[in-house]
């Protein structure tokens, strides 16, 4: 017989099992359907992005520069893609971080 303490680490780890046997499908899908349109021709977006250059200075000190704004490729799709030799970031998520650091 088991003890009603055991009781909700049970229901957390059936939720959790539950969880992400549903973002694996997900997953499944959404790249099933980037896979279609990629295979069409329309899997894959640009999004302008302002690039930055951090530069460490003495003292513990960084230098930042501006280096211009460039088209950075990204998937249209819920979750990041692996495409032409890249992982992609979704187009969604690069509209609303559209700074990149190097």
């Amino acid at each position: 017989m088991r003890s009603r303490a055991h009781l909700p680490v049970r229901i957390l780890g059936e939720a959790a099992k539950y969880l992400l046997i549903s973002l694996l499908v997900l997953y499944g899908l959404d790249w099933g359907v980037f896979e279609a349109r990629r295979m069409s021709g329309g899997g894959m977006g640009s999004v302008p992005v302002d690039q930055f250059l951090a530069t460490p200075l003495k003292g513990n000190k960084a230098e930042y520069d501006y280096l211009g704004t460039a088209n950075e490729s990204c998937a249209r799709s819920l979750f990041p893609q692996y495409a032409k030799s890249a992982w992609n970031a979704p187009c969604w998520w690069l509209t609303h971080h559209q700074a990149s650091w190097q």
